[in-house]
């Protein structure tokens, strides 16, 4: 059984205060947060109910060791004293999946994991006093970051990116991943009872993450991870309890105004097929309607979107007008707040406004802008009690 130990949750660059509240809102203490990703105390159950739980995570990994190498000698031996045996059964499937290096003199991602794979055997064949080791058994992958020659080991225990909800099976051609659209959305003032439109909704991730936490819905509830195979460390019994603990926050019966629009009719049906998947077709409308026609009766809303930034050299000419366009249709929104993600950078001039808070977020290696636009906040509803 596993004891007390720190888990790693990576995330985008940028979004760390996001994902730190999520943590401490389950429950956990934060013990350190960097670039890209928060470590936090825990135990199986943590790595169970972090792993269905978090929305802005990319995986949780339990932090088997760090150590300082600037030579391959200092990474083999500081490699070589993690106790894997703790971790690794005899017949276990190990590998170093991923090596990041930053600002360190040890950088070729291959030479690190093969140096890595050798110390690890050479542990497991002192520990296990055998020479040859199957790996027949369940996978453990191994994913290590080099900052300034700070070496930090961690075995992965999601397996498939945590943005992988399961919902989505078709995706638009420039799709926002899961779990940064959840960030985003948690960057804002939004909740479940307010209303939300993504007029360029592609495959409808925004809706559907939005539509999710209005119902309560944790993000990894209906899908595996790696260390479900791991019983001598997590048993079953822990995902179990996870899962039922989250099937019973769900609450179908909430009320939303959630709006998806699209231009390309093939992209609603994509997305009502998704939000189905995701078992929140009921709290979503999708509509085939071009950025021209966004209008909506209501105040206080919210616009949420990843609008095009012409990746493509023809769609870049259509760039000013589109975004003007984006501009003209929120001006003529009542008291509403808009959102938009893009790595385009004439946004706020061709929008003819600037934005009030402007953050960079690395969405992969590019970088983009979230551009804040923030509307008057609705008046307080009288407390009937007073």
């Amino acid at each position: 059984m596993m004891k007390r130990v720190e888990l790693i949750a990576p995330c985008h660059f940028g979004l760390e205060s996001v994902l730190k509240r999520e943590i401490i809102d389950l429950g956990y203490e934060i013990t350190e947060v960097e670039d890209g990703r928060v470590t936090f105390g825990g135990d199986a159950e943590a790595v169970c109910r972090a792993n269905i739980g978090l929305r802005s995570a990319e995986r949780i990994l339990i932090k088997c060791g760090s150590f300082h190498a600037e030579t391959f000698e200092e990474l083999f031996q500081g490699t070589g004293a993690i106790a894997w045996e703790e971790w690794i059964p005899e017949d276990g499937k190990f590998w170093v999946t991923k090596a990041a290096s930053v600002k360190s003199k040890l950088f070729s991602p291959s030479d690190i994991q093969s140096v890595m794979k050798k110390a690890m055997v050479e542990r497991m064949k002192r520990t296990y006093h055998r020479e040859i080791f199957a790996e027949s058994g369940d996978p453990f992958p191994v994913r290590v970051f080099l900052h300034k020659d700070e070496v930090t080991v961690g075995l992965d225990t999601t397996g498939d990116s945590l943005h992988k909800r399961g919902y989505r099976k078709l995706t638009a051609k420039a799709p926002i991943a899961e779990n940064l659209a959840a960030a985003l959305l948690m960057l804002t003032p939004w909740n479940g009872s307010r209303i939300l439109v993504d007029p360029f909704c592609g495959s409808g991730t925004f809706p559907i993450e939005a539509a999710m936490m209005a119902a309560h819905m944790a993000p990894g509830m209906n899908r595996e991870f790696t260390a479900m195979q791991w019983p001598h460390l997590i048993p079953a019994s822990y995902w179990k309890d996870a899962k039922e603990e989250a099937k019973e926050e769900v609450d179908l019966t909430v009320q939303t105004d959630i709006q998806g629009y699209d231009i390309d009719p093939d992209m609603i049906k994509i997305a009502r097929a998704n939000a189905r998947l995701a078992g929140v077709e009921n709290l979503i409308h999708f509509q085939v309607r071009p950025v021209e026609q966004l209008s909506h009766p209501k105040k206080y809303g919210f616009l949420i979107a990843n609008p095009p930034y012409g990746e493509r050299l023809e769609e870049k000419e259509a760039l000013p007008a589109l975004y003007r366009t984006i501009g003209e249709r929120y001006a003529a929104l009542d008291c509403w707040s808009m959102y938009l993600i893009t790595a385009y950078d004439q946004a706020e001039k061709d929008i003819g406004r600037k934005a009030d808070k402007n953050r960079k977020i690395y969405n992969g290696m590019m970088k983009t802008y979230f551009y804040q636009f923030q509307g008057p906040k609705p008046p307080k509803k009288d407390n009937p009690q007073r």
